[in-house]
């Protein structure tokens, strides 16, 4: 059991059967009246946010969320097939529980799957990915007045922005939080 007081970012309670991570607190003692803990939550499932408060007595159970690192192997249009690569099993996931994630993720490429209670919700890609452009227009010369960019397509067929200089066959580097070019590979 977690109390209240004893609040951190990052810790996964359990209020009323929904699983919320604790994104951002801040006790609170007003000078008149009783002390409460003010909370930013997200609804690890949603992904949804909402503010609450509550008094620092207030106790409630730890959720435990299971990370396992798995290996994504191909997606047949009904399912997305990962495989453990100690045990050999392999999850099947619907393209719901997948989402966006694995927008920057090539095949055989390791992702994290996370459940709770042997629920998986979903799916984690590396922070990092590199990847080859297939498709982008040429940069022209003198165009640089600002930090120009252009759209160019990846491999795994997801658009970016890059600067005017990437040329198409060239690798680069993706953050997969938000999608942003970051260098050349």
């Amino acid at each position: 059991m977690v109390s209240a007081g004893d609040f951190k970012n990052g810790i996964t309670i359990d209020i009323d059967g929904t699983v919320y991570q604790i994104i951002e607190f801040q006790h609170v003692k007003p000078g008149k009246g009783a002390a409460f803990v003010r909370t930013k939550l997200k609804n690890v499932k949603t992904g949804g946010v909402i503010e609450q408060s509550f008094r620092p007595t207030e106790k409630f159970p730890a959720a435990r969320i299971d990370r396992v690192d798995m290996q994504y192997l191909y997606n047949d249009g009904d399912f997305y097939y990962f495989m453990d690569n100690e045990s050999f099993e392999q999850t099947q996931l619907t393209p719901d529980m997948v989402g966006d994630a694995l927008k920057f993720v090539k095949e055989n490429e390791m992702v994290q799957i996370c459940s709770i209670n042997g629920q998986v919700f979903s799916v984690e890609p590396p922070l990092f990915v590199e990847l080859e452009i297939t498709e982008t227009e040429p940069g022209f010369k003198g165009n640089t007045a600002t930090n120009a960019t252009k759209p160019a397509i990846v491999e795994t067929g997801a658009q970016v922005y890059v600067p005017l200089f990437v040329e198409n066959g060239e690798k680069i580097k993706i953050d997969t939080r938000t999608g942003e070019y970051l260098s050349r590979a």
